[in-house]
């Protein structure tokens, strides 16, 4: 959504002004045209040729630069983009912007635009914690604002916790996010992630590897458009996207009862979960010892989640969607899991391949749905993501 893009950078003075310069070639990159303005400070930490050099365009640093304001040049910068990115942003900008002041470059800036702001804070813990600091950010949020949480970590500071500028391929999401139609306001949608376990005794259990990131991908792709989102999801160390109600379960039983529960009232369900297929019929309440020789393990079905959903189909209910990950070929399997459990979508994929499936950033699927069959080559997880959104909201839309 980037692409053809006019967007204006404003850096204000904190260590992360460094990350700014990859920010802008990020932005850039996805196809984004970027001018930059940098207050003061900023010039104490990165130099404006920098950016320059990066953008081609010239670098906006004085509220009265002779240069710039025979066409009142930072009211230009304010008016003209399609969105105004501040990264970082201190609590001294923070501050400004949540009080309309506008006594430097960038605090008229902001003052003046009536394009999206989307604001990444970076500054020390106990400033980011500080309730003048987070009333700031709030009365930018009902503003309109969108606000890129920071990391946690250590900081330049030596300080360790929040206050660390996001990672800047969030903060490029953000910008996205922006530009996002909220296609899917007043909707309701569920997606599953991640791995379950299924317990043999306290210590040992069946597991698979996955990490999640494909469910993760729709949620954040399902939010950003305006959806009310139920994020369901096994045993990750993922980040859970801002502004998604997420219930952490363990076994597939819990992601059963979960769902159920959370799909009363869903407009579509997204089973993108690696949910076991098998289990133990009992737990064992102690660590089982070893012993000499052969030991056979015996299992029993997990309850089939999509399957029961479909089940219900006659009775309405939320659009399904499902996964198929095999290793070879996925289309055959696909076409059969969508007859047998009333799906509206599988989401076909080949977990052999080195660049998808389990563990990777990229995928390649397959979707197919009656009569149709439509092939994403590889892409991030994030692209197929906003790619099965955009199907879920045109298929809402002719269902009206």
């Amino acid at each position: 959504m980037l692409k053809g893009r006019t967007i204006h950078v404003c850096v204000t003075g904190g260590i992360a002004a460094y990350k700014a310069v990859e920010l802008t070639r990020l932005l850039i990159k996805a196809g984004a045209q970027v001018q930059v303005a940098m207050s003061e400070n900023a010039q104490t930490f990165v130099g404006p040729l920098t950016f320059q050099a990066i953008t081609q365009r010239p670098v906006l640093t004085r509220t009265m630069d002779p240069s710039e304001e025979l066409e009142i040049g930072h009211i230009a910068f304010a008016q003209d983009p399609d969105a105004i990115v501040v990264a970082p942003a201190t609590a001294n900008s923070i501050a400004k912007a949540a009080l309309g002041l506008g006594d430097d470059l960038i605090s008229t800036v902001l003052l003046a635009t009536n394009v999206p702001v989307v604001i990444a804070p970076a500054m020390n813990t106990v400033m980011y914690e500080n309730p003048a600091v987070q009333r700031n950010l709030s009365l930018l949020r009902d503003r309109g604002w969108g606000i890129v949480d920071p990391g946690s970590g250590e900081l330049a500071c030596g300080a360790v916790g929040p206050g660390r500028l996001a990672e800047l391929e969030t903060i490029v999401r953000s910008v996205n996010d922006a530009f996002s139609a909220p296609c899917l306001v007043g909707r309701h949608v569920v997606v599953t992630a991640g791995p379950t376990r299924e317990y043999l005794d306290p210590v040992r259990f069946l597991s698979n590897p996955s990490t999640g990131r494909m469910g993760l991908a729709v949620a954040d792709a399902a939010r950003s458009c305006g959806a009310r989102v139920t994020l369901i999801h096994g045993p990750i160390s993922e980040a859970i996207p801002d502004g998604v109600d997420a219930t952490e379960i363990v076994s597939a039983q819990d992601m059963y009862e979960a769902v159920l529960h959370a799909s009363t009232d869903a407009d579509a369900v997204f089973m993108a979960a690696a949910v076991a297929d098998w289990r133990a019929p009992e737990v064992a309440s102690t660590k089982q010892k070893k012993t000499t020789g052969a030991q056979k393990l015996e299992l029993v079905r997990t309850t089939d989640i999509l399957a029961t959903l479909g089940q219900d189909r006659q009775q309405g209910g939320p659009l399904l969607i499902g996964w198929a990950a095999e290793t070879g070929d996925p289309v055959d399997a696909a076409r059969g899991k969508l007859l047998r459990k009333a799906a509206d979508l599988i989401v076909a994929n080949d977990v052999s391949r080195a660049d998808s499936g389990f563990g990777t950033d990229t995928n390649a699927v397959v979707l197919v749905s009656r009569g149709t069959q439509e092939e994403l080559p590889v892409q991030s997880k994030r692209a197929i993501g906003d790619h099965l959104i955009r199907w879920l909201a045109a298929t809402l839309e002719a269902e009206k």
